[in-house]
């Protein structure tokens, strides 16, 4: 028996309900199975950022995670999760790591590892090169107004917070120090551009307040400057001497 004219567009609008139905029930199976594999590559991600004994760029996790995976929404998810917390994933010099959260840190003071304590002259030392990279030793003993002696660059570079940056286009070449991403990562710093500017010094009570009005905190330059050269593999032993040369001179402030 043939359909009434009446009937064939109820079959049509029941089939075509049908298969929506059937379309909609696939979609949410398939938002059921993503979800899956959102919550397998966070908990990926977790484990790789908690394993990880440094902290770790977004490359390196890109090639250990799931090819297909959007690494960046898994981290903004996993730090959104984490926040208020105990423990927070934050980025410090373009890297992640997972950190206890800063306002637990007096609860913590009795368990944790005490810092090595640093002289007078190394963190002045330390300030000079980290404002004014790239400098060279002696603009650093002219900025300061005492000579630099050799073991305090020494112990800045032994703590992986001072690095050599390249050599100045002068005369007898000297070298030029720099900071290194362990410096911004243990000042958690995300780059150097997050270092205290004149209103931030000025706020803490670290500017003597009878400077000038036009005084200026100098801007540290990241990339290589344009009298500077890079340094080469064979710098080795020119570099002890340049900063081991007078070791025996102390430091007038020490």
């Amino acid at each position: 028996m043939s359909d009434s004219p009446k009937t064939a567009p109820r079959v049509e609008i029941a089939a075509a309900g049908i298969e929506k139905n059937v379309v909609e029930l696939n979609e949410r199976l398939d938002t059921r199975t993503g979800a899956a594999h959102v919550e397998n590559d966070l908990r990926l991600l977790e484990a790789l950022l908690f394993a990880a004994v440094e902290p770790i760029d977004v490359e390196t996790l890109r090639e250990r995670m799931p090819d297909g995976c959007d690494v960046g929404v898994l981290i903004a998810q996993l730090a959104h999760n984490y926040a208020g917390r105990g423990v927070n994933l934050v980025r410090v010099a373009e890297r992640w790591r997972f950190q206890t959260a800063p306002d637990l840190e007096p609860h913590l003071m009795d368990i944790k590892e005490s810092p090595r304590k640093l002289s007078k002259a190394a963190l002045e030392t330390l300030a000079i090169i980290a404002y004014h990279q790239p400098v060279t030793r002696p603009e650093v003993e002219d900025i300061r107004g005492v000579a630099v002696s050799g073991g305090t660059l020494d112990v800045l570079m032994e703590l992986g917070w001072v690095r050599l940056r390249g050599r100045r286009r002068t005369p007898g070449r000297p070298v030029t120090y720099g900071t290194t991403e362990d410096f911004l990562a243990h000042f958690n710093l995300e780059q150097l551009t997050d270092l205290p500017g004149r209103e931030d010094l000025k706020a803490a009570g670290l500017l003597d307040s009878r400077l000038p009005k036009d005084f200026e905190v100098p801007i540290p330059m990241i990339s290589m400057a344009i009298d500077e050269d890079p340094i080469e593999d064979d710098d080795d032993t020119e570099f002890v001497l340049d900063f081991m040369a007078d070791d025996k001179t102390p430091d007038l402030d020490d």
